[in-house]
């Protein structure tokens, strides 16, 4: 991982802080146009999207303080998302328009979020799925490479605990 982002696990003592500082700086390293954070309460099946940094303001914000049931049709709808149940490993989706429908719905991805690039990484801990990062492109195909494969399997692994006291302490 690189030391910026060591230095901000390292020296934020809480998750709001490390989150608050790691949305940016993801943005910035994996070079995205916007980079959010879904956060999820298994049990209760509710969610919300506390951390979002926009490259700038032609990216739509998707921040959302509330918390909220998660739709019934959600699994069924978004294979991503059903991967991140069952806590399968992230998912590098290098274009939208041309990848596996098995594994993304084009009109699912179109209508919800617009991007065209994106990772899908799955912060679980303990069998459950606690959160989702997402880092994306709107614009154009963006080849995933080795180097932004190993910033999020480390975020990913630094990240999950910090989701779990996130919404434990909520």
């Amino acid at each position: 991982m690189s030391q910026f982002l060591d230095e901000i696990f390292s020296n934020n003592k809480t998750a709001d802080a490390v989150f608050s500082a790691l949305m940016p700086a993801l943005g910035e390293i994996l070079k995205c146009d916007r980079v959010f954070l879904y956060l999820r309460h298994p049990q209760t099946q509710t969610g919300k999207v506390p951390y979002c940094w926009c490259r700038n303001s032609s990216y739509p914000d998707v921040s959302d303080s509330e918390w909220k049931k998660e739709p019934e049709f959600l699994q069924q709808e978004d294979p991503m998302f059903a991967a991140a149940l069952r806590c399968e490993p992230s998912i590098f989706v290098e274009d939208v328009e041309t990848a596996n429908p098995e594994i993304v719905s084009k009109d699912f991805e179109a209508k919800s979020f617009g991007h065209r690039a994106l990772i899908h990484a799955h912060l679980c801990s303990d069998g459950l799925l606690w959160g989702i990062l997402q880092p994306c492109i709107f614009d154009r195909p963006r080849i995933w490479t080795d180097f932004d494969r190993q910033v999020i399997a480390a975020v990913v692994e630094n990240s999950s605990s910090l989701a779990v006291d996130y919404i434990t302490a909520a």
